[in-house]
């Protein structure tokens, strides 16, 4: 994994939070799409220039078997990462409320999120034109 992927991914995923969080705010009736993210969220949307790499392997897969796997991935760092700050009490984002929690640190209902995101690092890094073979 190279470095300038690793703060490309972390900035981009900064600001699909942003984004993401923002446009929730519409369903408790606050307009002025507030997003939000957090410090440690860098490092660990940065983790995604792993796609790249692992896209070389799988580049052959359909679509929605790489963005399976992409969820399953990401979903997986997001429990181990969740996990490690949540021991600290420092975890960002709390989803016990929810339905299809894990621990309170993944949502199930967030997969196809998930896989739409590995799909945008991977066309970020992997995508015609970008040259990655470092």
């Amino acid at each position: 994994m190279n470095r300038k992927n690793f703060f490309i991914c972390g900035l981009t995923g900064w600001c699909m939070e942003i984004l993401f969080t923002s446009v929730g705010t519409i369903s408790r009736s606050d307009l002025r799409l507030l997003g939000q993210t957090s410090i440690w969220m860098f490092p660990i949307y940065g983790m995604a220039a792993c796609i790249c790499p692992l896209y070389r392997k799988i580049s052959r897969w359909p679509v929605i078997c790489r963005s399976a796997l992409y969820s399953v991935c990401i979903m997986g760092g997001e429990f181990i990462s969740g996990s490690i700050l949540k021991r600290f009490s420092l975890c960002p984002w709390d989803y016990t409320g929810s339905r299809y929690n894990i621990n309170g640190i993944v949502r199930l209902d967030y997969m196809p999120f998930w896989m739409a995101a590995g799909l945008v690092f991977e066309r970020l890094l992997c995508g015609q034109g970008v040259q990655n073979h470092i």
